[in-house]
């Protein structure tokens, strides 16, 4: 009988010196340029919530030596609301330049080119001299738009290479070939016009990983040898399809995906970038699973605000950083605060209250079981110091449920009493204001109360109980 034996001589083995173990690392993944599209029906049926199935097949975590956040503020951020002005651009920028803090941990600001507001923006911020965030461009694939990056003097700029069959069979109405064709051609131009491309691969949580997106990525590796320009890649969650659940199958793994990028890929984790969607809640999640997996960066807009349901919020992943590293490298959390003002005192955009670190309420409390936690130790309740971090101390909402703790935290916030100055559930103002609130609610009330009108009683309250003191001293001379 004839065997047929593989030959492996061309194996080639390196070893991994994060883990010390011999590796192969020559993966040979061939375009599977196929008739028709695979839309990966099981998963996607239309008429269904889509399907998250496992294989269960886990890969490594494998965090970069260096992590960091990139913006999109000004241009995703841009396409789901009115534009921003030149001005309120160039102030949200400064305010990121702050926030990212000396060793530039927001790495990037990406920009729209196309009107003379964002174009006067961009040459502003340039004009500022920051070495972070870095102004880099999105344009479409034109030579024009490339003439344009290079006289404002941009060295990045990102360019959409859709990935899914979804997007290059009905979109772009071409061949797997002819999308990796087109798009290498527009790279190269980019590279002939002395810019960094950063490929944005739309989709890639519906895209045929191993038959479209490596042999893709292997392209652009063969590119970067031969013209010793970094490319970089954007793994975009277009529709915000990705899950972080390790054992998850392709395409929707972001382990899997962040994973194969590297491994089979061979891509550096500097030139790897996550976008995410927050269409399943799962943004965050999926960028902090990105860095986890081998992405040195993560895309975010301020607020999370963008396309549909938003991006990851740039807020959140620097508190995510904070976690992961055990330090803010010198970022200054409290310019989140000042961010979230200005959007609402000058820009007018509403914050749902209850979205975490910006909203209005998002350490409030309203029962009075936490208020009395808060009054004892306000680490009970809050989740962490807030006022420190944030310049946001904990606050309550006065309302039915509020008990007298309740009124005592919201006193000693409103009159900015601390220590032994600080008043108890047992004061008599205390008392006495939690007396008019409960006929208030007594009498059917049902909304919480404002912030003025407790102002405005317990003032009254206060001269109330000061002319009560000095008829009491008044009658007591005269006894």
């Amino acid at each position: 009988m004839t065997q047929n034996y593989r030959d492996d001589s061309h194996t080639q083995l390196e070893m991994d010196p994060s883990t010390n173990l011999l590796e192969m690392t020559n993966f040979e993944y061939s375009l599977q340029d196929v008739d028709q599209p695979n839309l990966y029906r099981t998963l996607f049926n239309y008429e269904e919530v889509p399907k998250i199935v496992f294989n269960q097949r886990l890969v490594p975590m494998k965090m970069p030596d260096h992590i960091w956040i990139t913006d999109t503020t000004f241009r995703d951020g841009q396409q789901s609301r009115e534009p921003y002005t030149t001005k309120q651009i160039v102030d949200l920028y400064d305010m990121m330049h702050r926030l990212g803090g000396p060793k530039g941990i927001i790495r990037q600001s990406e920009f729209f080119l196309y009107s003379k507001k964002d174009r006067d923006a961009v040459e502003q911020c340039l004009e500022k001299g920051y070495e972070f965030p870095e102004v880099t461009a999105w344009i479409r694939a034109t030579q024009d738009d490339f003439d344009l990056v290079k006289s404002m003097g941009l060295k990045e700029t990102g360019i959409l290479v859709s990935c899914s069959d979804y997007h290059i069979f009905y979109k772009l109405r071409m061949t797997r070939r002819q999308a990796i064709d087109h798009y290498l051609e527009i790279i190269e131009q980019c590279i002939d016009a002395g810019i960094r491309p950063r490929c944005h691969m739309e989709d890639i949580t519906r895209a045929d990983f191993y038959g479209f997106v490596v042999p893709f990525v292997l392209e652009l590796h063969k590119l970067m040898e031969r013209t010793g320009v970094p490319i970089k890649i954007r793994a975009c969650d277009t529709l915000g399809y990705g899950v972080s659940i390790p054992g998850v199958a392709l395409p929707r793994s972001i382990p899997g995906i962040i994973y194969g990028l590297r491994h089979y890929g061979r891509m550096a984790p500097e030139l790897l970038e996550f976008h995410g969607h927050n269409d399943f809640y799962r943004a965050v999640t999926n960028s902090t699973t990105a860095w986890l997996y081998g992405a040195s960066g993560v895309n975010c807009s301020l607020l999370g605000i963008g396309e549909r349901t938003g991006n990851t919020p740039l807020e959140a992943m620097v508190m995510e950083y904070a976690a992961l590293r055990g330090t803010l490298d010198g970022m200054d959390p409290t310019v989140i605060t000042e961010i979230a003002d200005y959007y609402k005192n000058e820009i007018g955009y509403d914050i749902p209250p209850r979205t975490p670190f910006v909203g209005e309420d998002f350490n409030v409390t309203r029962a009075g079981i936490h208020a009395d936690g808060l009054l004892k130790n306000e680490e009970v309740y809050n989740i962490f110091d807030t006022n420190a971090l944030l310049k946001r101390p904990p606050r309550v909402l006065v309302g039915k449920n509020s008990g007298a703790s309740g009124i005592a935290i919201w006193l000693n916030s409103h009159l900015r009493l601390s220590g032994t100055s600080a008043l108890d559930k047992h004061d008599p103002l205390v008392i006495r204001l939690k007396e008019w609130v409960d006929k208030q609610y007594d009498e059917g009330r049902v909304t919480a109360i404002s912030d003025k009108e407790l102002d405005e009683q317990a003032k009254k309250i206060m001269d109330e109980m000061t002319k009560e003191i000095n008829a009491h001293a008044h009658n007591g001379q005269a006894t």
